[in-house]
């Protein structure tokens, strides 16, 4: 996937400022945002797994755990939450 961010000249004079390279600082940034989701993913699949009797091995590669797991996008969670909160009152 490539992503791509545009910036204003004043958004990248003040990016520069604060960065040697502000590419390598916003690859940096996403690319620690997605180890860190990665690995909370992980430890919920390793739990969901060790939880499980059914289950007798839990695979020895982290992206493989990652990849398997049934988990759901930041966009279906906030609609979920958004329609429990309107439940609970009532609407």
């Amino acid at each position: 996937m490539n992503i791509t961010i545009t910036l204003t000249e004043a958004q990248e004079k003040g990016l520069a400022y604060v960065a040697e390279s502000p590419q390598e600082w916003a690859e940096n940034a996403v690319h620690n945002r997605c180890r860190i989701a990665i690995d909370e993913i992980y430890d919920m699949e390793v739990a969901r797994m060790t939880a499980d009797p059914s289950i007798t091995s839990i695979p020895a590669d982290k992206d493989a755990v990652v990849l398997a797991a049934d988990v759901q996008t930041a966009v279906q969670r906030n609609a979920a939450a958004a329609e429990a909160a309107a439940s609970a009152l009532g609407e």
